[in-house]
């Protein structure tokens, strides 16, 4: 496939010039859990949208107009969110509010949901707080919500994991609270693909009389999800984890849950989330997550199999220690993510030499990797903080061949043995 590194010089023509200059057909793109390449069909998708000049100003404009290119964008936005929650299985269409990511999803359902649902509560109780409970593996968008729900009064409790990275039931159980208003548990984690018990959580989280959101973002596409199914009141997306583009999202929030909106303007997305839509975006992120749908049975068989293979090599190897125990054909993690670490070789130095040997890996999670700091997922699943600055991530997607497996696992020897 080819060349996925960025270009970090020059703008308009010349970045794209550069880039292209750049492309290696050899380098093999291992980090599909960070961004997942363009798809072809989100691609198409978006191209009506991306006129430009007088044909531009006839074609699709501010779908929020009463004019006749106005009207022609709204029918296009509404039949995106139609075809996301289509995908998701989320019931009624209005219930998908577009987003610029999961990271504002994420944050906007944890502020509107909790503080919707303590404002609620102090009309009959001026002192009440509001508790809420998650986990410590969440995405950083979420933790660092949970971080400013602190300050802002509320009490938050994280329940920690297992040592194979899921979050009990009989934890959240254990947590909850009468004045526990919201839950927030991710549907699978980012680093090691734990897949969580999400309609088990919510359900527990319901008969406490408590809200549930999950950040979705890692399972879409990756393995069976149904919001109708799942029972949960919000949940967050993002569509450049399925190929779509960068810079849209959605967040689902079911009909009549208690919700202060977080981004307020003109009232677009029926006051949910103000700003004028990207209509482009919301087009490729339909038609990328429609894809990843309704192919996922398939490419969750040949994706498990790469990782099966990926982590019964690694395990065969010196030096090498996969982070979780995943049993071949499990269905408990995603098909997509490898895990491991190289005690001694932090996880920095390994994702440099990977890239100069031609694969693009990360230490863990991608948007946190400027730090130098260790995972807090396998700390929190009682890795050593030492062997835990040693992670290493490769995950996998629709382009990724079993020739790119061969020749990543033949690069390992060479990563830890760099001198030699």
């Amino acid at each position: 496939m080819p060349g996925l590194r960025a270009s970090c010089c020059g703008t308009g023509r010349e970045a794209a010039k550069g880039a292209t200059e750049r492309s290696d057909p050899s380098y093999v793109y291992l980090d599909y859990a960070a961004t997942a390449p363009l798809c072809e069909e989100a691609k198409c998708a978006m191209e009506p949208f991306m006129q430009t000049g007088r044909e531009a100003c006839v074609t699709y404009m501010n779908p929020n107009s009463l004019s006749t290119p106005g009207r022609d964008a709204f029918k296009a936005l509404e039949q995106a969110r139609r075809s996301v929650a289509c995908s998701l299985d989320a019931g009624r269409p209005d219930q998908v509010v577009f987003t610029s990511g999961a990271t504002e999803a994420d944050n906007a359902a944890l502020f509107g949901i909790a503080s919707a649902v303590r404002e609620s509560k102090r009309r009959g109780n001026g002192g009440f707080k509001g508790h809420v409970v998650s986990s410590q593996i969440e995405h950083d968008a979420v933790l660092a919500a949970l971080a400013r729900l602190e300050r802002a009064g509320f009490d938050v409790t994280y329940l920690r994991p297992n040592r194979d990275g899921f979050v009990e039931v009989e934890r959240l159980q254990e947590a909850l609270r009468p004045d526990t208003v919201l839950v927030s548990i991710q549907a699978a984690n980012s680093e090691t693909g734990a897949i969580q018990p999400v309609e088990q959580l919510a359900g527990v989280a319901h008969d406490a009389g408590a809200c549930f959101h999950t950040d979705a973002t890692q399972a879409l596409g990756k393995t069976e999800l149904s919001l109708e199914r799942l029972g949960v009141d919000a949940a967050s997306f993002s569509a450049h984890k399925v190929g779509g583009p960068k810079g849209v999202g959605a967040l689902f929030l079911r009909s009549r849950v208690p919700f202060d909106a977080m981004v307020v303007g003109g009232g677009q997305e029926s006051g949910r989330r103000s700003g004028t839509q990207n209509v482009a975006a919301a087009a490729g992120f339909a038609a990328a997550c429609a894809v990843a749908v309704e192919g996922m049975e398939s490419e969750r068989d040949r994706l498990a199999f790469l990782r099966d293979k990926m982590y019964g090599d690694l395990g065969s190897m010196g030096g090498v220690q996969p982070t979780v125990d995943v049993e071949k054909g499990s269905l408990d993690y995603l098909p997509n993510i490898v895990n491991f670490m190289v005690p001694g070789l932090e996880s920095e130095t390994a994702v440099l030499r990977f890239d100069a040997l031609g694969f693009a890996v990360s230490g863990g999670s991608a948007c946190s990797s400027s730090s130098l700091d260790p995972s807090h997922v396998l700390t929190a699943m009682g890795i050593g903080a030492d062997e835990a600055l040693c992670e290493v991530r490769a995950s996998m997607g629709r382009y990724t061949t079993r020739e790119d497996v061969d020749a990543f696992l033949a690069a390992v020897p060479k990563a830890i043995d760099w001198k030699r």
